[in-house]
């Protein structure tokens, strides 16, 4: 059974970085494809970042470009989002889908909140 399980979030801060880590465990097969997506409270779930893992072609949301980096370990099915000069609209519960044997699996989503 496949589990897909985010890490890393926390309170995000002007000017600092947050990485966001993604593992996918319980198949052997190996993830072709993850995205990140996000969610805050009262919004629809949005688009952040996309990577291929066989091209390695990357996509990101106009939102984040050029503050966000996504990347990935093929060989260990793990995935990261590098989250550089944080906005107000970034927090947000930030979920990674992770595409493999022929489907997206999901995972249950880190915290990305604002510092006071």
């Amino acid at each position: 059974q496949v589990q897909v399980v985010e890490s890393g979030g926390g309170l995000v801060q002007p000017g600092a970085s947050l990485r966001l880590s993604c593992a996918a465990s319980g198949s052997t097969l190996r993830v072709s494809n993850m995205a990140w997506y996000r969610q805050a409270p009262g919004n629809r779930r949005e688009f952040v970042a996309a990577i291929v893992g066989s091209t390695g072609a990357l996509s990101y949301a106009d939102s984040v470009k050029g503050r966000f980096t996504i990347s990935s370990i093929a060989a260990h099915n793990t995935g990261y989002l590098t989250m550089n000069n944080p906005r107000p609209e970034d927090p947000a519960v930030y979920l990674c889908a992770a595409y493999l044997d022929y489907r997206n699996y999901w995972g249950q989503g880190t915290q990305v909140t604002a510092s006071s």
